[in-house]
């Protein structure tokens, strides 16, 4: 954040959340965001995906393979603080890059490291690890988004197999990913509590992708509808136990959302720093623009309002290191960065005047960018409902 800047005065309280060990490898993922992302970020605005290329420099580096164990290839970290670091230098450079990594190493991760057997573990994590096989995770329906429990994609048993009827939508790494894991309804009758997860791969007859879809931003990041017509999938292919799925997936929520409110806090603040500087630069009525009280006092708000959800951030991403982040804890982290992220983020297109309505300047596409944030990973609704609800209302 703001403080690495030692040319300026510092404007954030010293963060304690991260130690030596953190902050080297923060200099790594700086360098492989300067080195592998920066200088094509036109190119994968056009072409709406990151290239594989990437992706294995990534896996090189040791930045997919946090969670998983030396055994398959991983580093084993053992401390959700580096994850949070891989996912603030990425989200300072770009929201959509940010997310795709975070869908990869930050969400299916745990899935294939926790619920897998050691047979699906040699299969998968060892490729999974080098950025040979790229991941995505099948919640979302055309026809519900937040409400995963109402889900209509079928598995139907055929022997040894399954048999997956069904669609998805708003998939990250949906076009380009070889292994899926999708959420299938298996016991009808049992509703949420009737849920699979399967492991669907590249090359299984009836699994098609449909068109990278036209989003507002994000562009860098591809994103898919999938669709699912008699692919027959082996028991092999289960994640976890069957009828399980949802609450598996309940138990892996909260380490996406927190994730989720660290990429959100650390994608605005370096735009609003940048606006900061823009404010002392542009003249109007013969003065720096910041000069002007409105403006002042507008800016020592977003400043204020950065800051202290940082620290909240901080505490959620301290107490998931140690095993004690709660779900409604992270409910509170998601929904409250993206509500922050995309306040500030449209004053700073504010501030540029018509300049932040230029896609050239960073402000407006992070403004883009930002606006799926409050929708994402569980709306911004979803998230109040869950609070309210452990609350007793």
């Amino acid at each position: 954040m703001w403080h690495c800047h030692a040319e300026r005065k510092q404007l954030v309280m010293r963060r304690t959340l991260y130690g030596p060990d953190h902050e080297a490898f923060r200099e790594s993922a700086r360098e492989f965001v300067n080195r592998n992302i920066l200088p094509v970020a036109e190119k994968l605005i056009d072409q709406r995906f990151i290239d594989r290329e990437i992706w294995l420099e990534a896996g090189r580096n040791g930045f997919l393979g946090l969670e998983v164990p030396e055994a398959y290839g991983g580093s084993e970290a053992g401390d959700y603080r580096f994850n949070a670091v891989l996912a603030e230098e990425l989200s300072r450079a770009s929201a959509a890059v940010a997310s795709s990594f975070g869908i990869h190493a930050d969400v299916v991760a745990p899935y294939l490291v926790q619920l897998t057997t050691e047979e699906q573990k040699q299969r998968w994590l060892p490729k999974f690890c080098t950025g040979e096989m790229l991941t995505a995770i099948g919640m979302t329906e055309p026809s519900g988004g937040s409400d995963l429990a109402s889900l209509k994609t079928t598995a139907v048993k055929d022997g040894d197999d399954w048999i997956i009827n069904g669609s998805k939508t708003f998939i990250t790494n949906g076009y380009n990913a070889d292994l899926v894991i999708v959420a299938a309804r298996t016991s009808p009758e049992k509703k949420s509590k009737g849920i699979t997860l399967f492991a669907v791969e590249t090359g299984m007859e009836g699994f098609e992708r449909g068109r990278k879809l036209d989003k507002v931003g994000q562009h860098e990041s591809d994103t898919a509808e999938l669709f699912f017509e008699n692919v027959r999938v082996p028991s092999t292919n289960i994640i976890g136990e069957i009828d399980r799925g949802f609450i598996h997936m309940m138990e892996m929520l909260p380490q996406e959302r927190v994730g989720a409110a660290v990429s959100n806090i650390a994608h605005a603040a370096p735009i609003l720093e940048e606006t900061l500087q823009y404010a002392k630069d542009r003249k109007a009525f013969g003065q720096p623009i910041g000069s002007l009280q409105w403006n002042k006092f507008l800016l020592a708000d977003l400043v204020t309002r950065i800051e202290v959800t940082q620290a909240y951030v901080d505490n959620c991403v301290a107490a998931h290191a140690a095993g004690e982040l709660t779900a409604i804890d992270a409910a509170k982290a998601k929904w409250w960065t993206a509500q922050v992220q995309n306040e500030v983020l449209d004053h700073c297109v504010q501030l540029h005047g018509g300049y932040g309505f230029m896609t050239e300047y960073r402000a407006a596409r992070a403004w883009m960018d930002a606006r799926v944030t409050k929708i994402w990973a569980g709306s911004n609704e979803i998230m109040k409902e869950l609070i309210g609800r452990d609350l007793g209302l």
